[in-house]
């Protein structure tokens, strides 16, 4: 992988690429390191829930690297390093493609991103079934859910089962804007599911994809969960309550996915959690908060929505370029990543805030990934 970064966090943070296997090594003071080349410390609470929890980032590309020498050649040992020193057990790797060509993009994407894990088995473990997910946990491997965030690529309602067989198992169903589906979260006007998006949703009940309405608009949100005969997420957003923003959903829509028994993850994209700075691992943390008293603490769970670095360290054109993709609606800041949520140690300091505020053990590993496993459960048989 490109050290796309340069004299960034990643250098500050050499140890942690330098690690192999977490170790927890106590330092003066009761406080133990994350792993043995750690630059932070961590109380001995913190590090075994780490890495005694089964950790699933809800929406979490392997990367925010798109150029293909990332797929194509091996995982460099110090990407590795990172990885394992993060304690993550899973990630959902999803990224938005749409458009008239999306069916041929979404393929190629398919096979880039499947090979790469099936190229990397000494890091990474492919997901079928949700007892996949427990098995990448006892093998100390990375299990890698692979999902699409807009279902522009379902030129057919047979397609849902296609991509299913292909290795697909989440699909958000529009993206920010209008798709035969529905209507996104930065449309002007939101006129629902259409006719085609309930099919769409009734097929993937059926298929056993997970429905994910993450960017859907306020509307299409409430018929996607009104329509949904089986599981349903919102895999990586926040609460309009907390933050007024189009990529938040109300507490109407968080109230009527728990009532469907969905999970919502909890995003730690900067402008979607608040529009005051400073903007930190405390206002993450008051989202779950939030929805836990709305819906209960087992229907919450995070979906970073960022590779392990986070944006602020991209290449700065695509930096820029990313950001210019977006409608002013987004509102986005000088910067994207959280204070606290924006490196590969960034579980240790979201368990550090959660331990803090009195969450129990049970608690915090159900948020962190249990949660999320349970649905995954009912969904993939």
């Amino acid at each position: 992988m490109d050290d796309r970064t340069g004299a960034s966090r990643r250098q500050i943070l050499a140890g942690a690429v330098a690690a192999t296997a977490l170790a927890f090594p106590m330092i003066n003071g009761g406080l133990y390191q994350a792993h043995a080349a750690s630059p932070r410390r961590y109380s001995r609470r913190v590090t075994d829930l780490v890495k005694e929890s089964l950790i699933i980032d809800m929406l979490g590309p392997l990367t925010l690297d798109f150029r293909p020498e990332v797929y194509a050649e091996p995982v460099s040992e110090k990407w590795a390093a990172d990885f394992r020193a993060s304690g993550i057990t899973a990630f959902h790797n999803s990224i938005g493609i749409g458009g008239p060509d999306a069916k041929a993009q979404t393929l190629q994407w398919l096979l880039a991103w499947t090979g790469f894990v099936a190229r990397n088995p000494h890091l990474f473990q492919g997901v079928g079934l949700g007892a996949d997910l427990d098995r990448a946990k006892a093998d100390g491997r990375m299990a890698v859910i692979m999902g699409l965030q807009n279902s522009d690529h379902f030129d057919t309602v047979e397609d849902v089962k296609t991509f299913y067989q292909l290795g697909q198992r989440v699909s958000q169903l529009t993206y920010n804007s209008q798709n035969r589906i529905g209507s996104g979260c930065t449309d002007r006007i939101d006129g629902g599911l259409s006719d085609y998006g309930v099919a769409i949703v009734a097929e993937m009940n059926k298929i056993g994809m997970l429905v994910d309405v993450s960017h859907c608009g306020d509307k299409t949100t409430l018929d996607a969960i009104a329509m949904a005969s089986g599981p349903i997420a919102i895999t990586h957003s926040n609460c309009r309550a907390l933050n007024n923003h189009p990529r938040t959903k109300t507490d109407e829509a968080i109230k009527a996915l728990g009532a469907k028994g969905g999970v919502m993850g909890i995003t730690g994209v900067r402008n979607f959690l608040t529009a005051q700075e400073p903007t930190t691992i405390i206002n993450l943390v008051d989202q779950v908060d939030h929805v836990a008293k709305l819906i209960g603490i087992d229907k919450v769970g995070i979906g970073s929505d960022a590779d392990l670095y986070g944006y602020d360290d991209m290449e700065p054109a695509s930096y820029a370029k990313l950001k210019a993709a977006y409608k002013g609606s987004y509102a986005f800041r000088d910067k994207i990543d959280t204070d606290g949520f924006d490196d590969p140690l960034k579980i240790y300091n979201l368990v550090e805030e959660m331990a803090r505020r009195n969450y129990s053990d049970a608690n915090i590993r159900a948020v962190l990934g249990g949660n999320f496993r349970r649905l995954l459960g009912a969904t993939w048989k």
